[in-house]
């Protein structure tokens, strides 16, 4: 089942959220947002079938990585007009997904990148849009972790005044006057196992599979996005691209 934890073991996984330089002598005030998911997969991967093989970042360099790998029922459409397709790996209980986008070049994800927004992928990994399908499933073992500073991003949204000496207004907050956001920062850490997902957010075994007539293959051997998803709610509560081991 997934879950959702504000906990102390969080520091282990997002490190240095407030880098060196981040913070003064002038900072009065730090906000910490924490959100911990650790899904388990409905059907987790067989440490056994996983081997290493090869992650092509482009169509001339590749990288090894231990490819995990099932041949099971899951969602999945193709998405003609971007030459990519779409899985759904469930987590324990269905209500909550993975879903993995692959294009179908080993290049495809800068061309299709700017096409893609929330609304879309809303859109289609909705049940009228995605089929159960015998699928076999190669998907790499990953880590990602990334940092961001999103002060530029909120104040394009309108947040500007939140970050401005002279009109922030915290009230609420505080009675000293001149109280404002100096810094916005972000950082992220997803783990993809064959036991399930672990992420956080603030802000040699040979093996081969023989398909089935009418079983599809989706082989994640090129960069890919992921996202998981409140399939009752359709709220995308993790997004990422995985480019490069």
């Amino acid at each position: 089942m997934g879950q959702f934890f504000c906990c102390c073991s969080f520091a282990e996984k997002i490190k240095d959220l407030f880098p060196d330089g981040s913070l003064n002598s002038f900072t009065k005030l730090v906000l910490v947002n924490i959100v911990y998911f650790k899904g388990q997969w409905d059907r987790e991967f067989k440490k056994e079938n996983t081997k290493e093989e090869e992650f092509w970042l482009n169509k001339s360099t590749s990288k090894s990585v231990p490819m995990m790998t099932q041949c099971h029922s899951f969602s999945f459409t193709f998405l003609e007009d971007l030459q990519a397709q779409i899985l759904g790996i469930p987590y324990k209980n269905n209500d909550l997904s993975m879903f993995v986008l692959l294009p179908n070049d080993i290049d495809g994800l800068d061309k299709i990148i700017d096409q893609i927004t929330p609304e879309k992928l809303i859109e289609w990994t909705s049940p009228g849009h995605m089929k159960e399908r015998n699928v076999i499933l190669h998907l790499p073992r990953f880590e990602v972790e990334d940092g961001y500073d999103l002060e530029a991003v909120l104040s394009a949204m309108g947040m500007g005044e939140a970050f401005s000496v002279c009109r922030a207004d915290y009230p609420g907050m505080s009675s000293h006057s001149r109280l404002h956001a100096q810094k916005f920062l972000h950082r992220s850490f997803v783990v993809v196992t064959e036991e399930g997902t672990e992420s956080s957010a603030a802000t040699g075994v040979g093996f081969a599979l023989t398909s089935a007539p009418g079983c599809e293959h989706f082989h994640c051997n090129h960069p890919f996005l992921f996202f998981i998803k409140h399939q009752e709610s359709n709220s995308i509560l993790f997004f990422g691209r995985f480019s490069s081991p």
